[in-house]
């Protein structure tokens, strides 16, 4: 598909915030076990002045349709359980997504336990889908965003990261737990949770209104 550069500011896995998505080694718990995933394409509207959160569209390469990207959100019901990708409810085919780097070394590590079920899991999963987009458009709501402590939002994901990679993990692998290895999992986990909330604030947040910002330099 192409797009209008002038109309649309295109994200793929060479944008930083996309690419986060990519190295980050916490995110393979959200794609894995959450179902939480990202197209490998999608756009925002830079003619509009709406918030970034209802600028930005997800092209379906199969039927060209733009979806709005609240489609997908928590407010829905269908922000987790993509496995598969983002189901297109317009042509009922999958929009790809991006890899996770540690999810995709994970599933080629275990794939001669599920590789086998794939084919059925995905037709069971894609069978589910249709209900799940049944009438979502009406359920479209204003940016939740807004007032959200995204600092603490940081640190609690990276709280609940270093939990899971210095205790959890090293438990069930049979792996020592020193004081070493957890002074360096919290500093670790502090540093990677707070550019987690970082990045979601550019990344959700709204954008500067520039018709207020014109109205406001109108009045000086």
């Amino acid at each position: 598909m192409e797009f209008n550069n002038e109309k649309y500011k295109i994200y793929t896995w060479k944008n930083w915030t996309v690419l986060h998505w990519i190295l980050n080694p916490g995110l393979a718990v959200n794609e894995l076990i959450l179902g939480q995933r990202i197209p490998k394409i999608s756009l925002e509207d830079k003619t509009s002045e709406k918030p970034r959160l209802e600028r930005v569209l997800v092209p379906c390469p199969h039927c060209a349709k733009l979806h709005d990207g609240r489609t997908w959100s928590t407010q829905n019901g269908t922000a987790f359980k993509n496995w598969f990708g983002l189901y297109c409810s317009n042509c009922e085919n999958i929009i790809p997504c991006l890899r996770n780097g540690f999810s995709f070394i994970i599933l080629a590590i275990t794939f001669p336990v599920w590789g086998w079920f794939r084919k059925s899991l995905r037709a069971n999963w894609l069978e589910k889908q249709p209900e799940r987009y049944r009438n979502i458009e009406i359920k479209i709501r204003p940016n939740p965003f807004d007032k959200i402590n995204w600092k603490k939002t940081g640190l609690s994901w990276g709280g609940f990261m270093f939990i899971i990679m210095s205790f959890v993990f090293p438990y069930f692998y049979g792996q020592e737990i020193t004081l070493k290895s957890i002074s360096l999992g919290a500093v670790i986990w502090t540093i990677a949770g707070l550019l987690f909330g970082y990045t979601m604030k550019i990344f959700m947040n709204k954008a500067i209104n520039k018709k207020v910002k014109n109205m406001a330099a109108g009045d000086v």
